[in-house]
């Protein structure tokens, strides 16, 4: 249990300033070392770990926005030494809680009483912990059993100064003259949201008249023992993708929950909605009458109709072979520049998203896609670790959510190991872009 939690702009400035500072160092006298031939041979890999490290430490610690750049860092975006994203992916699960008296106070104070009182039963030891908040079980008057999720204090007065001072830090590490700003912007407009509990609360609401009745569970907002930085929600019975695996289930049993997931996912982008953009373990249940809970809905996007079609658009132009058609897609996604001084990398980097693109079609091929198939979780992984770009942004900045959601999602069947009926999902996909995939595949 934690009492280290730096809650003032003074203080969490001054660590993320001295980790900066810190680690701008190192990279400037290593770059020093290289052109004058005095580097001591330390390999990059070990060089970029070990800075990594220093970061993630201090953001740990920091929680709240701090840690939610942590996790933005661990996304494949080209922005960082792979190095870095591989440690800042243990951001979506080391996180320490807060004291027990803190959570107490906190409740008091957003719910008018304390937890003894407001509740049957309030456990004061958090289930879960994350970047922004922690979670606890309760019981409610009525007898229903209550998740609480407790925001940590000051997180949404810190988003400024932590992303500005985060900006500083980023900079020291990406290409010079790259623009960053529109990524960081992103980053803001979707932290503003995510700190807003209400605002969650209300995207419950909203997926549970969407999807209520598909196989798709959803908790209950409890409004009354809400506010922008408590929620309350019913509790949802089920186990993680971890906890599901060990207990080694049958294959019929990964495919089920392998096609819930693929289905979900098609079905939000059939009505051009709100998507949920945090598709990473944590965030769903498998629950023991076969159904498929999605618990959190901090992170939903409503992305530009534009980009989300030309997007979209990627895979029948991926599956045509088309490369005139890729390279105008690519254009207008940012994710190649027209007029580059330097073609020949602009041409290496194209032949790249290009691959990489095809890969992510691959299962749209097929009428029953094996997710298990180690050549193809190879290949995924030989993509997300081996950019040509180095510390270069490219892309569109909603690609640093759409990433999260695709990559995602892959990841989670990879995992299961699931085959996967893709039928369905290229009637949805074929109505929405007026295309036949069946004269593509």
């Amino acid at each position: 249990m934690s009492n280290d939690f730096p809650s003032s702009k003074f203080e969490r400035g001054s660590r993320i300033a001295k980790t900066g500072l810190k680690v701008g160092t190192n990279y400037a006298k290593r770059y020093l070392r290289k052109k004058s031939g005095k580097e001591n041979g330390d390999s990059d890999s070990s060089f970029h770990s070990e800075n990594a490290k220093e970061v993630f430490k201090e953001f740990t610690k920091l929680r709240g926005t701090a840690l939610k750049i942590a996790q933005g860092m661990s996304m494949d975006q080209g922005f960082l030494p792979e190095e870095f994203a591989e440690v800042m992916s243990q951001a979506q699960y080391s996180v320490p809680p807060i004291n027990k008296a803190l959570v107490r106070s906190i409740i008091k104070r957003e719910l008018g009483d304390y937890p003894e009182q407001l509740f049957t039963r309030f456990d004061s030891e958090a289930f879960a912990a994350a970047s922004i908040g922690q979670v606890h079980l309760a019981e409610l008057k009525d007898g229903r059993k209550a998740a609480i999720k407790i925001q940590y204090p000051n997180v949404r007065e810190t988003i400024n100064s932590d992303l500005g001072l985060a900006k500083i830090l980023v900079k020291r590490i990406v290409k010079k003259g790259a623009d960053i700003d529109p990524y960081f912007d992103e980053v803001k407009q979707t932290l503003l949201e995510e700190t807003d509990y209400t605002n969650e609360g209300q995207q419950i609401e909203l997926f549970r008249e969407r999807f209520g009745g598909m196989n798709i569970v959803i908790p209950e907002w409890i409004k009354e023992y809400s506010t922008d930085k408590v929620l309350c929600m019913t509790y949802l019975e089920g186990r993680h993708l971890n906890e599901f695996l060990k207990e080694n289930p049958t294959q019929e049993q990964r495919n089920r929950f392998g096609q819930l997931l693929w289905d979900f996912f098609h079905q939000q982008i059939q009505d051009k909605n709100y998507v949920h953009a945090d598709t990473h373990p944590g965030n769903f249940l498998f629950t023991n009458d076969d159904k498929l809970g999605v618990i959190d809905f901090g992170c939903v996007k409503q992305f530009p109709e534009e980009f989300f079609m030309n997007y979209l658009r990627l895979l029948p132009t991926h599956l045509d072979g088309d490369e005139e058609a890729i390279r105008n897609l690519y254009y207008k996604l940012k994710v190649i520049k027209p007029d580059s001084d330097n073609p020949d990398k602009e041409e290496k980097y194209f032949r790249f998203a290009r691959n990489y693109g095809m890969t992510f079609a691959e299962p749209y091929k097929s009428e029953v896609f094996d997710f298990g198939n180690e050549d193809y979780r190879n290949k995924i992984k030989y993509f997300t670790k081996d950019a040509p770009i180095g510390n270069e942004p490219r892309g569109s900045q909603h690609f640093l959510y759409t990433t999260r959601v695709h990559l995602g999602l892959y990841n989670l069947l990879m995992k299961l190991g699931a085959h996967v009926n893709t039928s369905k999902s290229k009637e949805i996909l074929s109505e929405m872009l007026d295309v036949d995939f069946g004269e593509l595949v």
